[in-house]
């Protein structure tokens, strides 16, 4: 039983879909209901078990709410997948406050808002997956990108302390997964006119595909229960950096 976060389109689009052929039932949040509507229509025809919530994950209630809906439907929460995130790029000095404020919102409180909400179900059975979507910037810094590199070096941080103190304690596996260019809306939350060039470009890249990133999330989360895939970076042949 999976939740994932920012289902609507993208890599949890995907990985809604791919997790539910592979037989697993799979609670979405977005704040796009409509989207996960149709996403819900779609796993159902395929004969597929899903439920769906809006979900802000800037909002800790929220997250308390979508975590409790699911344990009170299906009883448990086996994984759960922080993929909602947003790359609103810009140079530092253009001082878009609102839009730092934003990131470290969704990128880094949401997923701590969400994990706090399924830990302790997890700690009490003795098991579970978390998968954090964090990006190539995890590792990476560069120009015009230092608050969205500071939000996704903070998830990858976040990833391996929680490895520690809950895998071998608690059996709780964690993965950090790092894309480098992919296929979907991220760059729309560009907004810094001098950027245009470099959404362009990434645009022309023959770049990830959302189901790359899904077939991933499923290599770590079906692996032998005794490995721990902690992460996986990914980029496109062509990417450089």
């Amino acid at each position: 039983m999976a939740l994932i976060t920012g289902a609507s389109s993208g890599i949890g689009y995907a990985t809604a879909l791919a997790l539910s052929k592979a037989g697993a039932k799979v609670a979405l949040g977005a704040r796009r209901t409509d989207r996960l509507e149709s996403l819900k229509k779609q796993i159902k025809s395929n004969g597929g078990e899903v439920m769906i919530q809006k979900l802000d994950v800037t909002k800790k209630e929220q997250c308390d709410s979508f975590v409790d809906a699911v344990i009170k439907s299906w009883k448990t929460v086996d994984i759960l997948i922080n993929n909602a995130g947003i790359m609103p790029l810009s140079f530092f000095k253009n001082l878009k406050v609102s839009e730092w404020d934003q990131m470290i919102d969704v990128n880094i409180k949401g997923v701590l808002y969400c994990t706090a909400a399924v830990i302790q179900e997890m700690i009490n059975k003795k098991s579970g997956h978390i998968v954090n979507i964090s990006s190539v910037a995890g590792r990476l810094v560069f120009p015009s990108a230092s608050v969205y590199c500071a939000t996704k070096h903070a998830i990858t941080a976040f990833s391996e302390g929680l490895r520690q103190e809950f895998s071998p304690r608690y059996n709780i596996r964690v993965t950090s997964i790092e894309p480098g260019v992919v296929s979907t809306e991220l760059t729309n939350t560009i907004t810094d006119k001098s950027l245009e060039g470099f959404v362009e470009k990434s645009k022309k890249m023959e770049s990830l595909k959302a189901k790359d990133i899904a077939n991933a999330i499923l290599f770590a989360l079906e692996s032998p229960s005794y490995v721990n895939v902690n992460e996986i970076l990914i980029r496109p042949t062509i990417q450089e950096v």
